[in-house]
């Protein structure tokens, strides 16, 4: 029993308990005629959910206000340069990769220059960045669609030991990102200014090389996300990012990070991303539109909040 509630305390396990429940009422309902094809496509779409979940949970535990708007952008850029480059060549496949994540270093960098030099709040300077990356993903795209070289769509598509290969990718990024959070020097630092920048200067912090590294790593694996999504559907599309805004700060939020900063959740990650495409899927299954799919996302995200900051007393 006491090992049933600590585990309960923990607020990652919350996200895993809603996915299991979302699943098992769609399995159900379906007569469990889906089972298998719903758990590939649920581990195989929610994987790209948890690459840019990822980078965004990063960002938000810097602090209050401390937000990436830009992700869309850098992943529809990303796709869209990175296989225009490749041009459907199998020898070009690493080129198009180490492009996409330079992509992603430069936008970092850009983003956290208007944060710094021009002083502009986070989600205005990202949200700013945005409108200039997609604008120059639409210049540069130009109404072209251009396939993946073959070797990479396989891959993609694909599973090994019956994993889908876009979830085995999405789980050694997780592991990388879980060490630099909770192995490393610089995971520590990141939660010291997300608990009080600072006191975190005057602790001897590097708190403005810190926050570059954040937001250059969130723009890096949103970049990333792109160059896999652009592979995995075919090629690239100018709104192949859009439904990433909400769901990268969704995924934080219902899985347990810490709102106002200083606490992230990598586990909170997986369980949210599982939940949220899930529960998409429930709602195709029941004929609803997207209409109601955001209402409900909106409506569990506030859920979260208020539930994430009721005093602790109150659980008693």
């Amino acid at each position: 029993m006491n090992r049933l509630t600590m585990l309960s305390r923990k607020p990652w396990i919350w996200s895993f308990v809603a996915a299991a429940a979302i699943w098992l009422v769609t399995i159900l309902f379906t007569g469990g005629a889906s089972t298998a094809s719903l758990s590939q496509a649920t581990l195989t779409f929610a994987a790209f959910s948890i690459i840019v979940g990822l980078g965004q949970m990063l960002v938000i535990t810097l602090g209050p206000g401390n937000v990436d708007l830009s992700v869309p952008a850098t992943i529809t850029l990303s796709g869209t340069v990175a296989l225009k480059l490749m041009d459907g060549q199998d020898s070009m496949i690493l080129v198009g990769l180490l492009v996409s994540i330079a992509i992603g270093l430069v936008i970092g960098i850009l983003n956290y220059a208007l944060i710094k030099f021009l002083r502009i709040p986070p989600i205005i300077a990202t949200l700013s960045m945005s409108f200039l990356v997609q604008s120059s993903a639409i210049w540069y795209n130009r109404g072209l669609r251009v396939k993946p070289p073959e070797a990479l769509a396989n891959f993609s598509t694909a599973s090994t030991f019956g994993l889908p290969n876009t979830a085995i990718i999405a789980l050694m990024l997780s592991l990388l990102v879980w060490w630099l959070l909770d192995r490393s020097l610089f995971g520590r630092w990141i939660s010291a200014i997300g608990q009080n920048a600072f006191a975190a200067r005057m602790a001897g912090i590097a708190v403005d090389g810190c926050r570059l590294a954040t937001y250059v790593l969130c723009a890096v694996l949103a970049a990333i996300c792109g160059y896999l999504l652009a592979s995995f559907s075919g090629g690239a599309a100018l709104n192949m990012g859009a439904e990433y805004l909400l769901m990268s700060i969704a995924v934080v939020v219902i899985g347990g990070s810490a709102v106002a900063g200083g606490n992230s959740n990598v586990p909170g990650i997986w369980g949210a991303s599982l939940f949220m495409f899930l529960v998409v899927s429930m709602l195709n299954t029941y004929g609803f539109g997207a209409g109601v799919r955001l209402i409900m996302t909106g409506l569990i995200i506030i859920s979260v909040i208020v539930a994430a900051s009721r005093p602790a007393g109150s659980t008693r």
